[in-house]
């Protein structure tokens, strides 16, 4: 079952690992409707389909504890990602829900239709308080079923009639579907947009990325937000050894030039069944190096493939995650020292919310009178 006779083109994980939860029976499972034996075989066939499962979440809003992320809440729309990007930290949580965190992560796809009404709810609750919240902390919100579901989009309404701010990261060029509600939330510096470019090899991206945009769009992206006056951030992430680190200086450079204002970045760490799937790719798709990537990672995380430690997992540790910080921080200081990052406004929403309830409890009253 996990090994394919043929590559299977346009996904990212070339295996099906079993859920580590599946035999604790006492594991609450979220999702009624899980794969059979036989479909998690066809996972991986030459030509697998990506399967759509509406859930019913109660709430919408995840509490963000994590010191190493600039966000207190996430949100996402979706569980699961088309993406098939290999390394993706997320994977593991799709075994929460009953999932692989191999092929079943992207082919299997968790959309929660109820987002906008169940973040309207939390909004107009008089006990919330403006905080950062960040679409998505976990898979893209402009991932593939978006472009027809137009859930992200909605919610953005939802953020833009409470006045309250937004983050949003993803690696998907449909973003610049929203720029007419982004550039009115810019204007209240309630909103700024991370674009993710791991390099500007096109080949090696697809590779990376089977089913994200481009290099040229996610440029062309960055160039629309910006013009937009949309602020945006660019996350080199994540940087591999032997693989995209060489090209971390030119994607800052080239996201500068497209508009970008700041970067970020993070080392690749393997938490979970993450290591086995990418020791797969990687072997699969780069055999000529996997000692040298596997073990390069390695000097990063003290030894091991991963590193879940706060303030050093995302930035690795010792000589070689030393040289990509340089690398970076000489990229960040030439081309975007000059540039401005405008803070976000806190102070509209609870004056926007106490209006909305206030003309709510006045067309209840209107409706009473008939």
């Amino acid at each position: 079952m996990e090994n394919a006779t043929t590559y299977i083109k346009g996904r990212g994980s070339q295996l099906n690992p079993a859920n580590r939860f599946l035999k604790n029976s006492e594991r609450e499972i979220y999702v009624d409707d899980l794969p059979t034996q036989e479909e998690r075989e066809e996972l991986l066939t030459e030509n697998p389909k990506t399967k759509y499962i509406e859930v019913f979440p109660k709430t919408i809003l995840n509490k963000v504890d994590s010191p190493d992320l600039g966000m207190g809440w996430s949100m996402n729309p979706y569980q699961g990602c088309e993406h098939g990007c290999i390394y993706c930290y997320a994977r593991g949580t799709h075994e929460y829900w009953g999932y692989s965190a191999g092929a079943e992560f992207e082919q299997n796809i968790l959309v929660k239709k109820n987002a906008p009404e169940l973040l309207e709810k939390a909004l107009m609750n008089k006990k919330w308080e403006a905080s950062a919240i960040m679409l998505s902390g976990n898979t893209d919100c402009y991932q593939q079923a978006e472009r027809k579901l137009n859930i992200t989009r909605e919610l953005l309404k939802v953020f833009l009639k409470f006045k309250h701010p937004v983050g949003i990261i993803t690696k998907n060029s449909l973003v610049e579907r929203d720029i007419d509600i982004l550039s009115e939330l810019a204007a209240q510096r309630l909103v700024n947009v991370t674009m993710s470019l791991t390099t500007l090899d096109e080949k090696l991206k697809r590779v990376m990325e089977p089913r994200t945009s481009s290099a040229f769009s996610v440029l062309r992206t960055i160039s629309k937000l910006s013009n937009a006056g949309i602020p945006v951030n660019v996350n080199v992430a994540p940087v591999i050894p032997s693989i995209n680190d060489e090209g971390v200086f030119d994607v800052v450079k080239t996201a500068a030039e497209a508009g970008a204002s700041r970067a970020s970045y993070i080392v690749v760490r393997l938490n979970g069944h993450n290591g086995k799937l990418f020791e797969d790719w990687v072997t699969r798709n780069f055999p000529d190096r996997v000692n040298k990537v596997l073990n390069q990672i390695k000097t990063m995380h003290g030894g091991n493939l991963n590193d879940s430690t706060y303030g050093r997992r995302m930035k690795g540790e010792g000589k070689f995650a030393e040289l990509i910080r340089m690398q970076f921080a000489l990229a960040k200081q030439k081309f975007m020292s000059a540039k401005e990052w405008p803070a976000i406004d806190y102070t509209l929403y609870e004056a926007t919310r106490n209006e909305l309830i206030r003309q709510e409890g006045e067309d209840k009253n209107q409706l009473s009178l008939f």
